[in-house]
């Protein structure tokens, strides 16, 4: 799947590999998967390691280790009677990251800003969505 092609005469791939493709950023979209992602970046951890540094309850990193392995991000071997998760390709998703944070950088605050997907996006959805606006 190419998301993106230069010197060529026809467009990426269909739309059934854009749905893959959003899929994938779907992993990266919640800033606790996010945040796990990072720091699985700096090496193996377990569940507990993950909720002691991130300082997130043990049901909400299950849940998003779950999905990103769910989604091949991240994959886990035994160690005991605990797992230890990774990153399933790390020099990918580091660079998936490396380029966010440089888009970012040029974008400035528009992102943050955006109506629909900004930091405040979440209240305009609800008041869209409990009819109040």
């Amino acid at each position: 799947m190419a998301m993106t092609e230069t010197g060529s005469d026809h467009a990426p791939d269909g739309p059934e590999a854009m749905a893959v493709a959003a899929c994938l950023f779907h992993g990266f979209s919640d800033p606790s998967r996010l945040a796990i992602l990072r720091h699985l970046a700096l090496g193996e951890h377990r569940v507990v390691d993950l909720t002691g540094h991130l300082g997130l309850a043990q049901s909400t990193v299950s849940k998003h280790l779950a999905c990103l392995r769910d989604c091949g991000l991240v994959e886990s071997h035994p160690q005991g009677r605990a797992s230890v998760f990774s990153l399933s390709h790390p020099e990918a998703t580091l660079a998936v990251l490396e380029s966010a944070e440089r888009l970012l950088a040029l974008t400035g605050d528009a992102v943050a800003l955006c109506p629909v997907y900004g930091v405040d996006g979440s209240a305009a959805h609800a008041t869209v969505r409990d009819g109040a606006a």
